[in-house]
């Protein structure tokens, strides 16, 4: 049944009926009541001065929005299914409306008591001679304000709903925000504590490399000490430092000890200090290594020396190496067993 039909089953004028649909442009059974109710005191305008549409065809299959069940119901109360409605009267005509036999609701056709049998469970009907009166104008703006309310309590359960998955949406979506930023400080805080880690580690290093320096200075100290004092006792006939005097045969015997004694050395310690400052460099070489090859080493560690400009020196004994001395070993220039020579 068309909407017309159902507007015009529910007691209003055809021609009204018709401005209505041709106002609405067809849209609907609810607009088109709305507009009746709207301008029901209004005249009717001439049908020839408006240009009038055909009603669109409801779609097969198209599925219908949950705001449009009591629409349906309008549908179903004023229109029905015209052919069922005729089969429920055409045996007896006597028979009116159709009573629901569990709750007693009395309907106007067989479309009505379908569908309250679906709302409500119900499957015991029967055929009732009670005839239902058209509603009255106050009884259809009553009806139309309780499918409104209805309509409106719907729509405001749907934003609450919708309400509260966008909440419980933005919970999660904070909630993952804040995982986020607390795995990037953990990773943070790791990877602070390895830095940290790492200087220590590095200053232990240094402070070993320090006292290992500075306890290999002391011993070079010690020795040269050593040899200067042996040095001297050679030199002046007297005994050496913890040793008592013997015949005079004794000094000339001992004299070729030191260098005997300096030959056994097989490896020198060497530390080669800049006279540009900066951190010193010690390395082990073979006391037959000659002093190019320590030029070699300084060059191999820093920029700031060259091979064939380079010279050394030394504190103590206080000696000054020259281009010639490059040839020699390390044994021959005194070095061993170890020492600490200024490159500049």
């Amino acid at each position: 049944m068309s909407d017309k039909d159902v507007l015009i089953s529910m007691g209003f004028d055809a021609a009204r009926v018709d401005w209505a649909l041709r106002a609405t442009n067809n849209r609907g059974l609810q607009p088109a009541m709305d507009h009746i109710l709207e301008h029901n005191d209004d005249p009717i305008p001439d049908p020839s001065a408006q240009a009038s549409a055909p009603a669109p065809a409801q779609p097969q299959g198209e599925p219908m929005d949950e705001d449009d069940d009591d629409t349906a119901a309008l549908r179903a109360a004023y229109g029905g299914a015209g052919a069922s409605g005729a089969s429920a009267t055409a045996g007896d005509l006597e028979a009116k409306s159709i009573k629901c036999a569990e709750c007693g609701k009395t309907f106007r056709n067989t479309a009505m008591a379908n569908f309250h049998a679906e709302k409500s469970g119900h499957d015991q009907f029967e055929e009732s001679t009670e005839e239902i009166k058209p509603l009255t104008e106050d009884e259809k703006k009553q009806k139309l304000a309780e499918l409104r309310e209805k309509m409106a309590e719907k729509r405001a359960k749907k934003a609450i709903e919708e309400a509260k998955d966008a909440k419980a949406n933005e919970q999660i979506r904070r909630k993952s925000g804040k995982d986020a930023v607390q795995a990037k400080e953990d990773l943070k805080m790791k990877q602070l504590t390895k830095e940290a880690e790492a200087k220590r580690r590095e200053k232990v290093e240094e402070a070993k490399a320090r006292a290992a320096i500075k306890e290999q200075i002391e011993a070079d100290k010690r020795e040269r000490a050593a040899k200067a004092a042996r040095e001297k006792a050679l030199r002046d006939g007297t005994p050496l430092p913890g040793q008592s005097a013997g015949p005079s045969s004794a000094p000339a015997a001992a004299a070729p000890a030191p260098a005997v004694a300096g030959r056994e050395f097989k490896e020198t310690r060497l530390q080669i200090r800049l006279a540009s400052g900066g951190q010193p460099y010690t390395t082990t070489l073979s006391s037959d290594a000659t002093l190019r090859e320590v030029a070699e080493f300084v060059a191999g560690q820093t920029l700031a020396v060259d091979v064939e400009t380079v010279t050394f020196a030394q504190h103590f004994p206080r000696k000054q190496f020259s281009k010639a001395d490059f040839s020699k070993t390390l044994r021959d220039l005194g070095l061993t067993p170890s020492a600490v020579l200024i490159a500049s």
